[in-house]
């Protein structure tokens, strides 16, 4: 029909919409039949054809002969000496087919179908980005990095659908530059204002779950489950795993010979330290294993309460707890109790205990200075008092007291 191309425009539909050809079809034909029926009342004495291979459509419109002076609907019947016009033997009562052209509907029905249609064509485009990314949730994608904001950064997929990463949604160390390759797992699809909107994630467990799949072999075959993932973006993860097949171990597995496997994970994770724990349905097995690398001494349970106490050798605690708290943190997470850490003294720290047991509550540079003067215990430190160890280091009386303060809840 003229002025519209129909086969460069689905080809072009179909390359970079994702819209098929049976729905493109039948979209063209319910455009073109709501202006025939603007047009002539109804369409059904009308014949679509449609040709997207060839890029042709056709309108047909079949009418009964009828006499000239009987005729009343220029929609269903034709005159006599009109149908004679198109050949010479048609009779009355017989039905002629005579093409609709694009032409005869006039400029403004053609601008009217042209929007129509172009409006068509982007609803199904936003269904159909829609529903692909409905059911990837929580699969990874690949995206280049097209605009950096302060609260998120927008990325193009390799169909050029935008995606959202929210600064939430970013590991801390993350920095992406623009035109940079990036890998996010998909958290949700929402519809806002009738438009798709796609949020990816770097921080969510599941991401770290996929990379797992991914680079681990057993764990995508279903030979290795993963239990249980809690993570702090950027700082540090726990994964429980677990193997049905006694001839593999999960935890060796997933680390891989020499850290092979769980190096190139960490690295994308902004070096996030990864702690592979072999699950049990042992509880008290369970939360040691979860505070590894500390050396745990006894546990206490209280299961109607979810609570733990752990007792640990003095130079384990630190261990226990974790840099900024992580350790013991993620560990409450993952097994499900609320954990409290306790020091265990044995006979050989009766009497003193070593200053170096105290880095989680002194500062390093602090118990340098009482080194200096010869004290290395929270003993040989008390035995002093705040006027003869302001004048022998060089800590202010505030400090000496606060940390004679720490010291003196030690033997209480």
């Amino acid at each position: 029909m003229e002025n519209l191309n129909l086969k460069d425009s689905f080809s072009e539909f179909k390359g970079l919409k994702n819209i098929d050809q049976a729905t493109m079809m039948s979209v063209l034909e319910d455009v073109f039949r709501n202006m025939v029926i603007k047009q002539f009342g109804s369409d059904e004495n009308f014949d679509i054809i449609i040709n997207i291979e060839q890029g042709d459509l056709e309108m047909w419109r079949n009418r009964t002969i009828v006499a000239d002076e009987e005729f009343e609907n220029d929609a269903t019947e034709i005159k006599l000496s009109d149908a004679k016009k198109i050949d010479n033997e048609y009779e009355i009562g017989e039905d002629v087919s005579d093409e609709v052209k694009l032409n005869d509907f006039g400029r403004r029905q053609i601008l009217a179908l042209r929007q129509n249609l172009a409006s068509r064509i982007l609803e199904l485009e936003k269904d159909a980005i829609y529903n692909k990314y409905k059911d990837v949730v929580g699969q990874i994608v690949f995206g280049e990095v097209y605009q950096i904001w302060k609260k998120e950064i927008l990325i193009r997929d390799e169909e050029g659908n935008d995606l959202i990463l929210p600064r939430t949604e970013q590991i801390p160390s993350d920095y992406f530059n623009k035109g940079e390759t990036i890998r996010a797992v998909v958290l949700r699809v929402e519809m806002k204002n009738n438009s798709p909107i796609i949020y990816v994630s770097r921080t969510s467990p599941v991401f770290l779950e996929r990379l797992l799949e991914n680079e681990v072999p057993e764990i995508f075959d279903g030979l290795i489950t993963i239990k249980n993932i809690v993570r702090i973006p950027g700082e540090r993860a726990k994964v429980a795993v677990e193997s049905y097949d006694d001839r593999i171990d999960p935890v060796g597995a997933c680390v891989g010979m020499k850290g092979a496997r769980i190096h190139g994970i960490v690295r994308e994770l902004g070096n996030e330290n990864i702690d592979i724990i072999n699950f049990t349905n042992n509880t008290e097995l369970y939360i040691t294993r979860s505070l590894n690398p500390a050396k745990i001494n006894s546990i206490k349970l209280d299961n109607e309460n979810l609570k733990a106490d752990v007792y640990l050798e003095p130079d384990q605690v630190s261990l226990a707890i974790g840099k900024g708290g992580f350790n013991i943190k993620l560990a409450s997470q993952i097994t499900g109790y609320n954990i409290d850490v306790y020091r265990e003294l044995d006979s050989s720290f009766v009497d003193d205990v070593s200053l170096d047991e105290f880095t989680d509550e002194i500062e390093s540079w602090i118990i340098e200075e009482f080194r200096k003067v010869g004290c290395d215990t929270a003993k040989t430190v008390l035995e002093l008092s705040v006027e003869e160890l302001e004048k022998r280091t060089d800590l202010e009386v505030e400090t000496i007291e606060n940390t004679l303060n720490i010291l003196r809840a030690e033997f209480e």
